[in-house]
């Protein structure tokens, strides 16, 4: 297996962590990984072990932290040379005090620790519209972490923005359920306008460290997911 371009650490020896690996982007990523086989160590680190089948299981190292301790698992985060974040909840899910907390606050430490215990390249998903002065709590949280993780000062910095993720959950949303299947319509027309898989994204966030880095800090909107994330170049395994 040859290594990854663009200095992003993958590859043969290369280590990898995946944070938000129990939501839907997060386990259509570790499937890419583990079948992609483009680090030789990946680690979920999350807040409760996962169920997986008896491969994955076998391929996988599942690290157990508490994220308001967060500081006293700095050993989870070190020795990892690409982190990926997919990190995230919702308002509803948590409140507006809780969702700033998951999606910046958590974010923020875990890139700190991170690029402290060694990592070189982080993949962050955001969100198409992100932005710290928007009106609308969600995007301006999306542009805070982005800046934060940003200021952290990676050798390489990778911002996913994809818009409106398409997927099946593993918990109900009626009204997401209902929004889904119409932009499903309208990516007939419209394919990178509004929408994006989840397989897509996470496509393209292993694709990331692959490419070579177009500069310290790399901002992929939605096309340019939907480009990336087409195919994941095979890597050389003679």
């Amino acid at each position: 297996m040859a290594a990854a371009a663009g200095g992003g650490g993958g590859g043969a020896g290369g280590s990898c962590f995946v944070l938000g690996a129990s939501g839907e982007t997060g386990r259509a990523l570790l499937r890419e990984l583990l079948s992609q086989r483009l680090f030789a160590r990946v680690t979920a680190i999350g807040r409760r072990r996962m169920s997986l089948g008896e491969e994955s299981a076998a391929a996988l190292e599942q690290v157990v932290v508490d994220f308001e301790q967060l500081s006293e698992h700095a050993a989870a985060f070190r020795g990892h040379d690409v982190g990926f974040c997919c990190l995230g909840t919702t308002r509803a899910k948590a409140g507006a005090a809780g969702f700033i907390r998951v999606d910046r606050d958590y974010v923020a430490q875990a890139a700190e620790l991170a690029r402290a215990g060694g990592c070189k390249h982080f993949v962050l998903q955001s969100s198409q519209g992100a932005n710290e002065h928007s009106h609308f709590l969600y995007l301006r949280v999306k542009g805070e972490v982005e800046n934060l993780v940003q200021a952290v000062g990676f050798d390489r910095c990778t911002i996913l923005r994809p818009a409106v993720l398409l997927c099946t959950r593993q918990e109900p949303r009626p009204a997401e359920w209902i929004a889904q299947h119409f932009l499903s319509l309208v990516a007939r027309v419209f394919p990178t306008a509004y929408s994006v898989p989840v397989e897509t994204v996470a496509r393209a966030m292993a694709a990331s460290v692959l490419k070579p880095g177009g500069g310290k800090v790399e901002v992929l909107e939605n096309k340019a997911i939907h480009e990336l994330g087409r195919a994941v170049p095979q890597q050389d395994t003679k």
